[in-house]
């Protein structure tokens, strides 16, 4: 189908659009953006140059993506925005671009949604089916797992990673790493436990989410040492895919990894 460009909306000739994209009234689309198939922008959004995406992306009225990213450091570069399929970016997000001294790009997987609000700094990652709820700041260079989901005004520190189907608990400050399929929540992110709602609707079978305590329960609250939990787990449990991915996640920490709730005072990480 033909693309639907409103009169009102600015599109530089040097934007590359692909087909049935519809622009709404007063949206901008700078030079050096590739804007796929079917994606929809409504009025008053704005896409920086530097920018690209995949097919049916929805970006909502004043969604700024592609921005100069909020580095002193950062003179103009061609640093980049990098999105795939099947995003919504709700009213007032802002995501901004790379910088040489990080990733070069900041990179939104697909099946992604960032809720109203949101801000997404430079070289942060989202990985597929990753969610924003309203509010939500990520400093840069953070690193979003897949399906996980960071709850409404929480704010996360740069260079941080949480992992594949964590949840992060409303209100949240985030400083360390949190590991896949993690509850994490509290102005300085405690662990609580598995993100079990998020487990049983992911698909994840009894046993491995079985394993999945144990394993916590084992790195987390035994009171042993950091290391010396590792090794244990990964001895009783590591034929489980899912125990080795939250193992391999804590090792590489380079930031190192928020304890559980109720080890806080107590927590060795020998």
């Amino acid at each position: 189908m033909a693309n639907q460009i409103h009169p009102t909306a600015v599109v530089d000739p040097g934007a590359k659009l692909g087909d049935n994209v519809t622009i709404g009234p007063y949206a901008i689309i700078e030079s050096d953006t590739e804007i796929g198939d079917g994606t929809r922008i409504d009025a008053f959004a704005q896409i920086k140059r530097y920018t690209s995406m995949g097919a049916n992306n929805v970006i909502h009225s004043n969604a700024l993506i592609g921005g100069e990213p909020q580095d002193m450091k950062f003179k103009d570069a061609d640093t980049r925005v990098v999105m795939g399929d099947n995003n919504i970016i709700r009213e007032f997000v802002t995501v901004h671009r790379g910088t040489p001294e990080g990733r070069g790009e900041t990179r939104i997987g697909s099946g992604c949604m960032i809720m109203a609000y949101a801000h997404v700094a430079h070289d942060c990652v989202l990985h597929d089916h990753a969610i924003l709820v309203n509010c939500v700041m990520l400093a840069g260079h953070v690193d979003i797992g897949s399906h996980a989901v960071v709850s409404g005004m929480t704010g996360v520190h740069q260079f941080t990673r949480i992992g594949d189907y964590a949840f992060i608990g409303g209100m949240s400050g985030v400083s360390l790493d949190v590991p896949p399929y993690i509850h994490a929540t509290g102005v300085r992110g405690a662990l609580r436990g598995l993100n079990l709602i998020g487990l049983r609707r992911a698909g994840i079978d009894r046993a491995s989410i079985k394993a999945l305590k144990q394993a916590y329960t084992t790195i987390f609250r035994s009171g042993m040492g950091r290391k010396e939990a590792l090794a244990e787990a990964e001895e009783v449990l590591g034929d489980v895919p899912e125990v080795m991915k939250m193992i391999e996640f804590i090792r590489s920490s380079e930031r190192g990894v928020h304890s559980d709730i109720g080890m806080r005072n107590g927590d060795k990480d020998s």
